[in-house]
Formats: C-alpha cells, structure tokens, sequence
C-alpha cells in the first residue's frame, strides 16, 4: 500500500501547477531535517515563494510544518523517488545527500538547477567518495576549506565551475540557538562525569572496532556514558551496538540514544569522544566543549583524496579542539578525561572555519532565492 501513497505524492507533485513546484527540498529522512529547518522557515517568512518538500521518512519532522506557502509529500528510498527524480519539472532541487547521478538517483531529464547544502563541516574530499558533488550545479560550503577544495578539485580533475555559495552549517546554528535558551543545572560535585561516545560509520571507527573495550573502560572508570551510533551504523554495524546494549543496558551509568534530531545528549554530556565523525565540530564549535578522538585509521571513500593536497579538515582540527587518542591507549582515556587541559577559543576557531555563525539560516534562503530567481526568470517579491 505504502508504494501506492508514495506514487499519488509523486504524481500530485509532477502534475501540480509549475508556479507551485518550482523550488523543491528532498530529504532522506528525519536527521536531515535540522540542516532544512532555518534554510525553509526562512524562505517562508521573508519571501512570497512555494516550497515544496519530499521526504523518504514517514517520521521527518519536516512533514508536520504547516504554511500557505508549503506543501509536503512522502516517497521511498527505491523506484518511486528514482522515477520521481528523473522525471521531476521544477526549477531548483535543494538536496543534502551527495552521489547525485552517480548511483541510483540520476538528474532529472529536464533542466533542473541542483543546490547541495553540507550536513557535515568535513572535508569534501576524503570522506566523501570521488564525484561525490561533480552533478551538483550550486554547493553551499560550511566554510572557506569548502571553497578551496572545490576549487581545487575543479582545476585538477578539469570540472566546470559551481556556483559556491558561502553559506555555513544549519546544525551548528541549531545548537547555537538552543544553548541560548536552556538553563543547564549545575552538577553536584560528586555527580559521575557525562561522556559522550558518537563516532562516524565505517569498518575502521569506534563502535565497528573496539566500541566494546571503550565502553568497558569508561563504565569501569565510573563515568557516566552515552552511546549515540550513527544512524549508518545501525543500519550496517547493528550487531555491534546490540552486543554493547545486551551487556549494559540495566547498568545505571548507560543509556544510548538513537534520535539523531536531538540535541539533549549534546547539552548534558561533560566531553565527546569520537573519531572522524563531524559530530567533533557541532560538540567543540557549539557548546565549546573539549572533544577525545580516538585514532582510527582514516575514514577514507576516495582512495584518491592525496592528489588534493590539501589536508582535510577532519585532520588538521583535531589538536585544536581536544586530545588524539592512540588505540594502544584505551586503557588510559580516563587519564585524558581527568586530565581537563582542553582549553581552546570555541569562538575564534570557529569563526575561523564556519561561514555566518548563526546566521546561516537568513543567508541560504536569500541565496537560494535568487537562484530560483535566475533559474526561472522570474521576480519573487518580499513578505512585509
């Protein structure tokens, strides 16, 4: 039944009039919505302009907002958005899931204008795979690294030039905004030390490898722990986080949190450990606090990220935002922990490495329609 539902959203869309469709977000699901939400309430606030929203998740809190100006459909992850994708007549398609035209999800035939906004401050060139971005015809970039690689890309692998759009990173804005409104408690002097453990996906990060021996190691140490896997994780490495669950899930000190769209485990956790997982950057950049990364080999999609000479940022960050752990040190992260030399200026480096700090939401709606604006030929007039 549900291929049906997904096929009556995709036709009411194709078949909706062109004034009505001619910008359109899709979102693969739910925690995707965070790096949306400034970008699309903006765009309904400040302009006369119809957005459109497809989702492949029934659960995308992006499907609940309501507004004159804004419709929303469902589809799936298979044959009902890759016809929907290939046959779509819109103007611009704002998308933060990268491989456009290189798997299953093509352009459409007709001449859609592409934006990709990041849902990572990571490099573009390592953990990404090779053409991850080459179908994409506007990039927002999180920060000037983004400009640089691209550009850099372009001129070595001879790419047409893409509009680059000096954007920033929706999410960090979002955490930015909701430490601004909480009143965290203070803790009792004896209360256990919060840690938060969200690594990256991958066969070489934490929980694939020796997620077990650090959470052993932190419980022992009467740390508080939290487990945050990513979501690609407990798509493809689920048996490893049952394995830790199974063995812990009635210890007091343990919980693992699944909800991706949440901040809470951010705000009340004292340190991050991690590995190459962009989370480093929401935890250091937003809250300011210090982050462990645990030295795995690098997560790497493009095998041929060195010709880039560039260093991705994922690397160079690192010391200035907490403590590299070797593997041979697991045993001593409590050491690190306890240690508390971390400090670094949450706001210096970060205006140093992300564009419009918590103003990125104003600034991708105003880019986005003038995009429309160019693409479609036409003059979208302002709400006052």
């Amino acid at each position: 039944m549900k291929i049906i539902h997904h096929l009556k959203d995709a036709i009411q869309l194709l078949t909706m009039p062109r004034e009505k469709r001619r910008l359109v977000f899709y979102s693969e699901g739910k925690t995707y919505w965070v790096h949306f939400e400034g970008i699309i309430k903006e765009l309904l606030k400040a302009y006369d302009i119809s957005v459109c929203y497809v989702s492949s998740d029934e659960n995308d809190p992006g499907l609940q907002l309501e507004h004159r100006n804004y419709c929303k459909f469902k589809t799936d992850k298979g044959p009902v958005r890759n016809w929907l994708f290939e046959n779509i007549k819109t103007d611009v398609m704002v998308m933060t899931m990268p491989d456009l035209h290189v798997h299953q999800v093509k352009r459409s035939k007709y001449g859609v204008h592409y934006v990709y906004v990041q849902h990572s401050p990571v490099s573009q060139h390592m953990i990404y795979n090779e053409k991850a971005f080459n179908h994409f015809d506007t990039i927002f970039c999180a920060g000037p690294h983004h400009v640089k690689e691209i550009r850099e890309m372009e001129k070595k692998y001879g790419l047409s030039k893409k509009n680059l759009v000096e954007h920033g990173y929706g999410r960090l804005d979002a955490i930015l905004e909701e430490l601004g409104k909480l009143s965290i408690s203070k803790k009792s002097t004896n209360s256990p030390k919060h840690i938060l453990l969200a690594p990256s996906w991958g066969q070489h990060c934490v929980i694939e490898t020796v997620g077990m021996e650090v959470v052993d190691h932190l419980l022992g140490c009467g740390f508080q722990v939290t487990l945050r896997p990513h979501p690609q994780t407990v798509k493809n490495s689920n048996d490893n986080i049952t394995a830790i669950v199974n063995k812990y899930h009635r210890h007091p000190f343990f919980e693992i949190d699944t909800d991706m769209s949440s901040q809470e485990s951010l705000h009340q956790s004292d340190i991050l450990i991690s590995d190459w997982s962009g989370a480093g950057f929401d935890y250091a950049f937003g809250l300011g606090k210090p982050v462990l990364f645990i030295d795995v080999p690098r997560k790497v999609n493009n095998p041929r990220y060195a010709e880039i000479d560039i260093e991705p940022i994922e690397v160079s960050i690192r010391g200035l935002i907490g403590k590299i752990v070797s593997l041979s040190e697991i045993d001593k992260i409590n050491e690190y922990i306890n240690a508390e030399n971390y400090f670094f200026d949450r706001e210096v480096i970060a205006k140093k490495n992300i564009f419009n700090l918590s103003s990125s939401s104003r600034v991708g709606a105003s880019s986005i329609k003038d995009i429309v604006e160019t693409t479609a030929g036409i003059k979208i007039e302002g709400v006052f």
